[in-house]
């Protein structure tokens, strides 16, 4: 079975390593969606349809800026 998250035994908040450590997890799959999404459009879609190679281009040009909003997203300052 996988993971179990450990059960908390008090209202003390989650490390702060732990949540970078999340952040930055979600901020690689974000970005390495949005290479992947390009390479794609460009060297494969584009061959059989130029419209949806367009939409993937504008969906992959959305991700960076999430990407970064995600990456400090609840950081304490």
């Amino acid at each position: 079975m996988g993971r179990q998250r450990p059960f908390p035994v008090s209202d003390a908040a989650e490390a702060q390593s732990v949540r970078l450590r999340r952040r930055k997890r979600w901020y690689f799959a974000l970005m390495g969606t949005c290479v992947v999404l390009i390479v794609l459009a460009w060297n494969v879609v584009r061959l059989w349809s130029t419209a949806l190679a367009v939409a993937m281009s504008v969906v992959a040009a959305v991700l960076p800026p999430v990407a970064a909003l995600v990456a400090n997203w609840g950081e304490d300052h």
